[in-house]
């Protein structure tokens, strides 16, 4: 309660008591099957910059991005929308064990439900929460989309994954640029890229324009930096998660130019469009004013 007391996991907050307790979500549930699904899809178009990193909350370091780059996206939104690919295959699984055994109710859940996903994927056996606060699996890493199917019936329970494999690895907080990552397993999402360039809502303050960098669309620097990802990343064979066009074509000029009828054809069926025309828009000017302060 204390950590969304102070707002550090922003909208984390809404619809708690479902979160708390999955029965106050789905009452007749007694069983919670847990997927992940492989969606990298390779290295950055655009060589990251150096992160600088930050030695206390109060003094913050500032990302800068050169004005002629390709501006970088998270890898998650660089193919299409992962929300309705999975659910639409968890539907279809639903419908395959209704025929089988017409008994069985359930829903499927993606990351817009009030399910801990992350919780329950260690409950499951599928990793442990990195200190990057990311699950980490042994085969794909932190590269993968979680999702649920919660059933009406009680069915045996495979083995929670109990151990912690980062060790003393803080390569992923000595990475970010903000101080996001403050401590092990905690987030600041006020302070995180991810959350700023497709959560927030209105202008930045000059302060998180900065923080920005070069990153138009969420951050992977903690993922990119994680042993388990450099290590045991593995190539999505999702054809609907390769990168867009516009991922490696568009640089920094180009994007300036996109008005909201280009911009809703490109990010049509993108997760990407979360940000909205607007915040896109605002993404641009902030990586466009970090690029001309760098030079």
């Amino acid at each position: 309660m204390d950590w969304l007391a102070l707002r550090r996991g922003s909208g984390q907050a809404r619809r708690q008591a479902e979160r708390s307790d999955i029965r106050t979500y789905y009452p007749p549930v007694k069983t919670v099957v847990v997927l992940a699904m492989n969606y990298f899809t390779g290295t950055p178009s655009a060589t990251p910059l150096p992160p600088a990193v930050a030695t206390s909350s109060d003094q913050p370091a500032t990302a800068t991005a050169t004005a002629t780059s390709s501006p970088r996206w998270s890898n998650y939104a660089w193919g299409d929308d992962y929300h309705r690919l999975i659910k639409k295959r968890l539907k279809l699984l639903l419908t395959d064990l209704a025929a089988a055994f017409p008994e069985v109710a359930g829903i499927a859940c993606v990351d817009t439900s009030p399910v801990m996903e992350k919780a329950w994927a260690q409950r499951a056996g599928l990793g442990w929460p990195g200190k990057h606060t990311n699950l980490i699996t042994r085969d794909y890493g932190s590269w993968v989309f979680l999702a649920e199917l919660l059933l009406d019936v009680a069915l045996e329970p495979d083995q929670p994954f109990e151990e912690d494999l980062c060790g003393s690895c803080t390569a992923c907080l000595e990475v970010c640029p903000t101080g996001a990552l403050d401590q092990p397993y905690q987030l600041d999402a006020r302070r995180c890229i991810s959350y700023l360039t497709i959560e927030h809502r209105g202008p930045f303050t000059a302060e998180q324009a900065g923080w920005v960098g070069d990153w138009l669309y969420g951050c992977d620097l903690c993922q990119e930096v994680c042993p388990w990802n450099i290590k045991f990343a593995q190539l999505s064979p999702e054809t609907a998660f390769q990168p867009r066009e516009f991922i490696s074509s568009f640089d920094l000029q180009r994007w300036r130019q996109v008005d909201a009828g280009e911009w809703d054809r490109l990010l049509r069926g993108s997760a990407a469009r979360r940000a909205g025309y607007e915040g896109l828009g605002r993404n641009i000017q902030a990586v466009t004013a970090n690029g001309t302060e760098s030079r």
